[in-house]
């Protein structure tokens, strides 16, 4: 093919490798929290186009919008304040006032962006429906530690039917941090509770915080990209130096990824586009927190052919693997082990056993380039080993023509082409003129 040297080419290939997650995300349901900070942001009608992109790709959409500080700037020109007592906020009769002001103009001011249709801008041809109601049921707080919190109450429950029907609809739902009760009360609630309650009621596939402080990051300022729960978890537990949103957020991750939200993205909304780097790029730009590891390392089935292709073709190219085309591939998939992130294969190998001699041959052992040199290929070298084990084989043996240094930092001895199973051997290619490698692995022993 010949060589482009477009500028437009690297928009091109950003577009081909999001298809994967376009795909993945079609017909999805995500819960997107941002806060009041979002809204008043001279950047926020375009946070509201990307929304709306997502919208035109297939993503069932719940919004819900905070309004801390509309609130406290509507107290402040009344000369009132909210009332904290144990770092929980008292919403008497005045504030509650406020509170229903501030978010139903939110509310409005939302709904009229999302509605927007103006040709040259993102918005063109859009046609959002956006569906607001009363799918938040809330209870009081009621009187904790002797405190009356009065109108500032807790989820009760989501009314996920009602939201369900919206988006099986195509609508956007949009929701407020308020609540009511079968009675007839309105309760001021956290957004954040709102968001992480409806992703549960929902069985959201994502819950994404936009959030205002930067991405998470390690003690030697590395940005954090990816958390299990139990991770998160011992975050809170050993750091004392946490800003208290990105804990509230990571105590709501956990929270949702115990009960079965399978994804909670912590994206620093400042950053412009976040939310479509997060989301259609493979590492993203936040930190993902999941309820199981991120990267899974299995058995490979017939669906992973394709990705397995993608990953060795370059290196067949080079004449480092030997090729395989798709019919041998399909063939000899149980013979495969991948680790895959997000329906994308970076990494596989494969074991031949050799039963009568019980030898096995370690093959197409591939890593990604930019995922290599962090431990994959020896979690591939350890899943094939035991797999070896299992089925009674004492030693692998690999040929390779570029990484033996590699094989023999891993145990893997000098040996030659006697040492090979006979039928291997007959299928030698003495042009490649690999040099071979063999391990003495044991043999699993049966319960």
């Amino acid at each position: 093919m010949k060589k482009n040297n477009r500028p437009e080419l690297s928009q091109i290939n950003w577009f081909r490798n999001a298809a994967p997650y376009i795909n993945a995300h079609r017909g999805r349901t995500f819960v997107i929290a941002f806060g009041g900070e979002a809204v008043q942001d001279a950047s926020f009608p375009q946070l509201i186009h990307d929304i709306a992109m997502l919208h035109s790709l297939g993503v069932r959409l719940v919004l819900v919008h905070g309004a801390r500080p509309q609130i406290e700037q509507r107290l402040r020109a009344r000369g009132l304040e909210f009332r904290y007592e144990h770092g929980l906020r008292v919403t008497d009769g005045d504030a509650l006032a406020v509170v229903k002001e501030a978010a139903g103009c939110l509310r409005v001011e939302i709904e009229a962006l999302l509605s927007m249709g103006l040709s040259n801008t993102p918005m063109s041809g859009a046609r959002i429906r956006v569906a607001s109601g009363n799918h938040v049921i809330a209870k009081p707080l009621g009187v904790r530690d002797g405190v009356d919190y009065q109108h500032t109450g807790e989820v009760r429950r989501i009314d996920a039917e009602g939201i369900r029907r919206h988006l099986e609809s195509g609508e956007l739902a949009l929701l407020s941090p308020l609540g009511y009760s079968p009675t007839g009360e309105v309760f001021n609630l956290s957004a954040e509770d709102v968001a992480t309650a409806t992703a549960i009621a929902l069985k959201a596939d994502k819950l994404i915080f936009l959030t205002e402080t930067q991405t998470l990051r390690d003690g030697r300022r590395r940005p954090v990209t990816q958390l299990t729960a139990a991770q998160a978890q011992d975050w809170l537990d050993r750091r004392r130096t946490l800003a208290p949103e990105t804990a509230q957020h990571l105590k709501s991750a956990i929270h949702a990824c115990r009960q079965a939200v399978e994804r909670v993205h912590l994206v620093d909304r400042a950053l412009d586009g976040a939310l479509l780097l997060e989301l259609y790029t493979r590492d993203g730009v936040g930190t993902l927190i999941t309820g199981e590891t991120y990267e899974r390392l299995r058995r490979a089935t017939i669906d992973d052919v394709g990705g397995i292709l993608e990953l060795i073709q370059p290196l067949e190219a080079e004449g480092i693997l030997v090729r395989r085309s798709r019919e041998q591939l399909e063939l000899e998939i149980d013979r495969f082990c991948v680790i895959e992130r997000d329906g994308v294969v970076l990494g596989c190998a494969a074991l031949y056993p050799f039963p009568e001699e019980a030898v096995g041959e370690l093959a197409c052992v591939a890593i990604h380039p930019q995922y290599r040199a962090a431990g994959r290929g020896d979690r591939l070298l350890e899943f094939v080993e035991s797999e070896a084990k299992a089925l009674g084989i004492g030693r692998l043996f690999v040929l390779t023509t570029r990484t033996a240094h590699w094989f023999r930092e891993r145990g893997f001895e000098p040996g030659d082409i006697k040492a090979l199973p006979l039928r291997r051997r007959e299928l030698y290619n003495y042009q490649r003129n690999s040099k071979i490698f063999i391990k003495a692995i044991g043999v699993k022993r049966k319960a």
